[in-house]
């Protein structure tokens, strides 16, 4: 991507734009290796946004709830949304599990301005469905929904959806300068590398908050 990368085995790399302008963005996903299933591959969905901001200014009030809950009945995804954070390392939490999707609460809350992210697993051991094995199947025009803890929904469409090589350049893509809400969506996909330990492909959906 004509950028360094960071390659760290087992844990899922994301650091991502808190609604402030973008330098650079790089997505690389990764897998995790379960530590309690020593034996297995757990294979991670996750991304990397290496990101480079300007100084950070007071933020706005939020205008949307947490999130709870992430539906998507083209593909029968009806998941909770884990809270994940960034490690020192700059990487984020993964979900607690393959049923599971994981919000980044850095960053904006879906149905804010900017770019809220979403993360999620793709495939797990023993052929155990995860929830986001379908991502792929999104088409344009197709509705994303996301439920906060005021029970209040807020409703997405599906504006594009991207396949990103391993070494393909993406810093032009989550910079969202519009002052819209927006939705991103991110998974791996394409062929598995035992070597590093990582998938071809990174997966990314693009949607839009349907105002009104």
């Amino acid at each position: 991507m004509g950028l360094p990368k960071t390659l760290l085995k087992r844990t899922p790399l994301v650091v991502v734009s808190i609604g402030l302008a973008l330098a650079l963005v790089i997505i690389l996903c990764l897998v995790l290796i379960s530590s309690t299933r020593s034996k297995s591959k757990v294979q991670n969905a996750s991304a990397t946004l290496a990101a480079k901001t300007t100084a950070p200014s007071k933020q706005p009030e939020p205008t949307a709830g947490f999130p709870v809950r992430l539906k998507i009945p083209e593909i029968n995804v009806d998941a909770a949304l884990d809270y994940v954070g960034l490690t020192p390392q700059g990487a984020l939490g993964v979900p607690k599990g393959p049923a599971d999707a994981a919000w980044y609460d850095g960053g904006p809350r879906p149905g804010e301005q900017g770019d809220a992210v979403i993360d999620g697993h793709y495939g797990w051991e023993d052929n155990i469905p995860a929830v986001f094995d379908n991502l792929h199947e999104l088409q344009n025009g197709d509705n994303v929904y996301v439920v906060d803890d005021k029970g209040a929904t807020t409703t997405f469409i599906v504006r594009e959806v991207q396949t990103y090589g391993s070494s393909e350049d993406a810093s032009d893509v989550f910079r969202a300068s519009d002052g819209k809400a927006h939705l991103v969506l991110i998974t791996c996909e394409g062929t598995w590398n035992e070597t590093l330990q990582s998938y071809s492909n990174r997966l990314v959906v693009f949607a839009d908050k349907v105002n009104g």
